[in-house]
């Protein structure tokens, strides 16, 4: 299997109620429209150790299906920008964790992997561009079925995302006024912001 690929995701998260209303877009600096929303069908199953040892120390492995990034994901702690560096590798021939992936995961945790969580979600996404179409941000309205596999307890709920794309702001006060000003259009939609730092820990009631 190739080496991963690595990216760091810097978002917010939100809780918005089954009938909020989308945010208006329109006073973000920088962005001067939004792309056709683009359906997609995701299916994540998360892994960790009896005792949640990666959970513990701040990471999440999942095997997605479905988009754009479909493959398996580890996603590390969140650092003092707010951002999460993530580990990308295909999905693989079969269902269980690939020996690349192993060997990345067995330095965090060195024990076998059982099902954590299985997330379902109905994502609807949008590319907030500049003016010369390039992506400043993804806004994401996801609808989310998730299940405690080891309780077996199912709960839904509905969130929004919003995440820097390649055409962000570079500079900090930039970023952080995007930022302020993206808080402002959800919360002026109705949306509040987000009581859990992950599905996952939604999920799993941490």
């Amino acid at each position: 299997m190739a080496e991963p690929s690595r990216s760091v995701e810097v978002e917010l998260k939100f809780d918005v109620d089954a009938d909020t209303p989308l945010p208006d877009w329109t006073a973000l600096p920088g962005v001067v429209g939004a792309s056709a929303p683009e359906p997609r069908d995701l299916d994540a199953r998360y892994l960790d150790t009896n005792d949640h040892a990666l959970g513990r120390a701040g990471f999440a492995l999942r095997r997605r299906t479905g988009g754009p990034d479909a493959g398996w994901h580890l996603k590390g702690p969140r650092g003092e920008d707010g951002g999460r560096v993530e580990l990308h590798w295909p999905l693989g021939d079969h269902d269980g964790v690939p020996d690349a992936v192993a060997a990345v995961v067995a330095e965090i945790a060195d024990a076998p992997m059982h099902p954590a969580a299985r997330i379902r979600n109905a994502r609807t996404a949008y590319s907030l561009l500049d003016a010369e179409g390039a992506v400043v941000a993804e806004f994401v309205d996801d609808r989310v079925v998730a299940t405690d596999e080891r309780r077996g307890a199912e709960q839904s709920w509905r969130e929004w995302e919003f995440e820097l794309g390649p055409a962000a702001p570079a500079s900090a006060g930039e970023r952080a006024a995007l930022f302020d000003a993206a808080t402002d259009a959800v919360h002026a939609a109705g949306g509040r912001n987000a009581a859990s730092e992950s599905k996952l820990g939604r999920a799993l009631g941490v």
